[in-house]
């Protein structure tokens, strides 16, 4: 059972990288497109496997992999103009940086779900509504992680994750 710290606040630990995918696969199938999903973590947190375990469940026909070189990749579903979109802040130096990606467009958008590792080097150019999920290491193969939701739409969000994973 996952604790509840608060409405806006869920907290989980995972005892390894399968369970932290099947988490995240929970959450991708709840994304309808406007959602702002940021993973914050220190290197080896396991932010890239929650990210595979999110778009597994929104149903992109590629796999997540980190996009830590080329900054954003943008992954599809069949059939359907939505788009994920895959960022890695990690290599950029300023938020001014986020801007020249073009991805303050996408932030919000109906039509995209903005994915977003190491979220807090561009914490002037986030939106106030997102989900936030912070990943801590807590032993070679286990994680606590905690989400808390900003905003109304995201904390709908949080609150169906929270039925659809947990049943509370």
């Amino acid at each position: 059972m996952a604790p509840i710290l608060d409405d806006h606040s869920l907290e989980f630990i995972s005892r390894g990288p399968e369970q932290t995918r099947r988490l995240g696969a929970r959450l991708g199938q709840l994304l309808q497109g406007g959602e702002v999903i940021c993973l914050e973590g220190p290197l080896g947190a396991g932010k890239t496997v929650l990210a595979q375990g999110i778009g597994r469940g929104w149903g992109t026909v590629s796999m997540l992999t980190s996009p830590s070189f080329v900054l954003v990749r943008e992954h599809r579903r069949p059939a359907s103009d939505k788009r994920l979109l895959h960022a890695d802040f990690y290599r950029l130096g300023s938020s001014a940086e986020v801007w020249e990606l073009g991805l303050g467009d996408w932030m919000g958008d109906p039509d995209a779900v903005v994915l977003i590792e190491w979220p807090e080097r561009a914490l002037p150019i986030l939106p106030q509504q997102r989900l936030w999920v912070r990943l801590e290491p807590s032993s070679a193969s286990r994680r606590r992680v905690l989400f808390t939701a900003q905003g109304e739409a995201h904390l709908a969000l949080l609150q169906s994750f929270r039925r659809a994973a947990f049943g509370v």
